[in-house]
């Protein structure tokens, strides 16, 4: 009885209130909200976010959390402008401080990384896959864990970084989170790989060894989720070590 009692508490919709909005690209904003009686979140955890029209109609788009636990009912979510999207457009330029956001959740128990993990933590995000994967590098500082972790990000050019100097902050802390930057279309001036996918090669030179046994954490859109997956069984990796989350025409989360 006790576990229903707190999938309720989950999926019962809350009111929360916009408390901060920081833009991180041109067509991604962070959105903080303050969430009464917010029941807690694991890392790579998401949410349901439903806005409600004055006629009535009502959508409901599913974003994954970008901060990490936290115990002051905070919860930011990276939200993405996209073409004809229902949501986004609201979300990402008309947004205010102070404006009501009906959330719901946290949902999700599968692709979380839980402070308790010791084992080497191999992270790679596509776009906007890294958000998820933001929320265990803040957890992992915010508990001080010695778990090591590498993130492989692919972006298709050096503005579409996210989180651009918190990334180069903590890579810089001790190195305790190896940051390594792959650019699809535009590539920064002198950078010496030339742009292009992910292949078997960057994956080999940049992911944690397989006989480490790293728990990898693949997010973004599918294609993109399937290559990545499918180089890191190539090198190695035992496929029930590779957690996956995919965006895109199967979810939409951003």
């Amino acid at each position: 009885m006790a576990g229903a009692a707190l999938f309720g508490r989950r999926m019962m919709w809350r009111v929360g209130t916009v408390v901060a909005l920081q833009d991180e690209t041109a067509t991604a904003r962070t959105i903080t909200l303050k969430v009464p009686d917010w029941p807690g979140h694991i890392a790579g955890q998401h949410v349901d976010v439903r806005l409600t029209a004055s006629d009535g109609y009502s959508a409901v788009r599913s974003y994954s959390i970008a901060s990490a636990p936290n115990s002051e009912g905070r919860v930011e979510l990276t939200v993405e402008r996209l073409p004809n999207g229902e949501v986004s457009p609201y979300l990402t330029q008309e947004v205010a401080i102070g404006d009501p956001l009906e959330v719901r959740g946290p949902i999700g128990g599968w692709f979380v990384w839980r402070s308790e993990q010791t084992e080497p933590v191999q992270l790679i995000a596509g776009g906007s896959g890294i958000v998820p994967l933001m929320a265990m590098i803040r957890s992992r500082a915010a508990v001080g864990s010695a778990a090591t972790f590498r993130l492989l990000y692919s972006v298709r050019e050096p503005g579409a970084v996210w989180y651009r100097d918190e990334l180069q902050a903590l890579s810089d802390q001790n190195r305790s989170v190896a940051l390594t930057y792959a650019y699809t279309r535009v590539a920064p001036k002198g950078w010496p790989r030339a742009p292009s996918r992910i292949d078997a090669a960057l994956i080999a030179q940049t992911t944690w060894p397989s006989n480490l046994c790293p728990t990898c954490y693949v997010c973004g859109p599918t294609s993109f989720v399937e290559r990545a997956a499918g180089l890191l069984t190539t090198i190695g990796n035992s496929p029930d070590k590779i957690r996956t989350e995919r965006f895109g025409p199967t979810g939409d989360r951003k």
